[in-house]
């Protein structure tokens, strides 16, 4: 968890702040852990650390359009693994409680 979500970084001199810091760092641990089993199973990425995901799934340009009805997002047309991200963004979107 150190190594893939950055959760070393704790250069603040007051114990709160890291602690503050280490705890985000495991909350997005956890939920890189539950994107895996519950979107990302039967993928390329199954069994893919948290690092490799977040490079090669996460880490993607875009640009957002706002306006005062709806947010919209276009994704990068020559993403490689775009329709995996698609597929991903459907079972998270179909998965329950």
């Amino acid at each position: 968890m150190q190594l893939d979500l950055f959760g070393t970084r704790a250069s603040c001199h007051k114990f709160l702040a890291n602690q503050c810091r280490l705890l985000l760092a495991a909350l997005a641990y956890t939920l890189m852990h539950r994107l895996r089993a519950l979107a990302l199973q039967g993928t390329e990425l199954a069994s893919a650390c948290v690092a490799t995901i977040r490079v090669r799934l996460l880490k993607i340009g875009l640009a957002m359009l706002r306006n005062t009805r709806r947010i919209r997002l276009m994704y990068a047309s020559h993403h490689p693994l775009r329709e995996l991200f698609a597929l991903a963004a459907v079972r998270l979107g179909t998965a329950g409680p």
